[in-house]
């Protein structure tokens, strides 16, 4: 159904047919007809960071930001759904146009900037979802925040959200808001993330469960850059690394209509430098924390090559723009059938 639907949606501006979208799979939802939009994928348990996800392949943030359509995404077979990224108060973003598909390359360019109807939208959405499975929320900081303030936009949101998530994402790594990457410096870092640390093991106190908590990192790191934020994660004790963001590296696409587009970009230009981040970080933390891959997954081989980069996970985006919801699917079947052939098991990490 969705390589009918997809030319006639790509005649329209990107934000209007992810809207359309979105709309028409809640209808489909509503009305019983889930079956025609996705299969459901087959069962591939695993456990990371101390939860059970019934597969190991998530929907990444950015798509649902104010979880308004949780139960017809989780119709689709996702191990997980992870919403946001949501900010104490609502902003309407980047001016538009500000969303550009590039489809020789299958890959989208991307300036929202945050937007989103604020915190308290989001957990009202949540509380009125029927969805059961395993949700992440991921936060960040409105645009007017200065950088020496931001952490209070950060405990804002987590204090507001940690009761209703699965675990919480903190997000520095969007190209899209000015100066938010300055954040994954070392020594600011380690400040930052040890103050949410604290927050979070009070409020794991204060509800008696303890919610995980994961850093998002950017692709466009340097070797250096990537030891300290290593060194920062083994200190501070995060449950889990998502690995990567949108890449501000627009070579790839040079020369294409809307390559010079401000924003970040994703989809399949970002694969290789996404999963060799992901094979990075891996080596730099042993096994210690376990891994999100997320970045360029275009097909089931490429999630599959994820987890041999050292994922647990994996999320996918923009190859929903391309491929449609047949790709969760597919997806856990190629994980699943790597795996049978390998006689590995996806298996249990932190």
């Amino acid at each position: 159904m969705y390589d009918m639907l997809r030319p006639l949606l790509f005649k329209l501006d990107a934000e209007t047919a992810h809207r359309l979208t979105l709309y028409g799979m809640g209808v489909a939802q509503r009305s019983g007809f889930a079956r025609l939009v996705a299969q459901a994928p087959a069962d591939l348990p695993v456990t990371a960071f101390g939860i059970a996800f019934p597969n190991p392949v998530g929907l990444a943030a950015g798509l649902d930001k104010n979880a308004e359509h949780l139960d017809a995404l989780g119709a689709l077979g996702f191990g997980f759904i992870e919403v946001g990224t949501v900010t104490p108060l609502p902003q309407p973003g980047n001016d538009k146009p500000r969303m550009f598909r590039l489809p020789r390359h299958e890959a989208i360019i991307n300036r929202l900037g945050f937007n989103n109807a604020g915190v308290d939208a989001l957990v009202r959405n949540v509380q009125r979802a029927s969805y059961r499975g395993v949700l992440g929320i991921n936060i960040g900081k409105n645009k007017d925040t200065p950088n020496d303030r931001a952490v209070n936009d950060y405990l804002t949101c987590l204090h507001k959200v940690y009761e209703h998530a699965g675990y919480i994402t903190v997000n520095i790594s969007s190209p899209n808001t000015k100066g938010l990457r300055d954040l994954q410096e070392e020594a600011t870092l380690y400040k930052f993330i040890s103050l949410l640390r604290a927050a979070q093991e009070r409020l794991g106190s204060q509800h008696g469960r303890r919610k995980p908590m994961l850093l998002k990192i950017a692709p466009d790191l340097g070797e250096a850059e990537l030891d300290a934020i290593a060194a920062v994660l083994l200190r501070t004790g995060i449950d889990g690394v998502i690995c990567t963001n949108t890449t501000i590296d627009h070579a790839a696409v040079a020369g294409e209509p809307h390559a010079d587009e401000a924003g970040g970009l994703s989809g399949k230009p970002l694969f290789e430098r996404a999963t060799a981040v992901l094979a990075g970080m891996h080596r730099r933390l042993q096994g210690r924390i376990p891994l999100v891959g997320v970045g360029g997954i275009l097909d089931g081989s490429d999630a599959a090559e994820k987890l041999d980069a050292g994922a647990s996970l994996v999320q996918l985006y923009s190859g929903l723009i391309y491929r449609g919801p047949r790709l969760v699917a597919e997806c856990v079947d190629e994980i699943r059938r790597q795996r049978a052939g390998s006689g590995e098991e996806v298996g249990h990490a932190g």
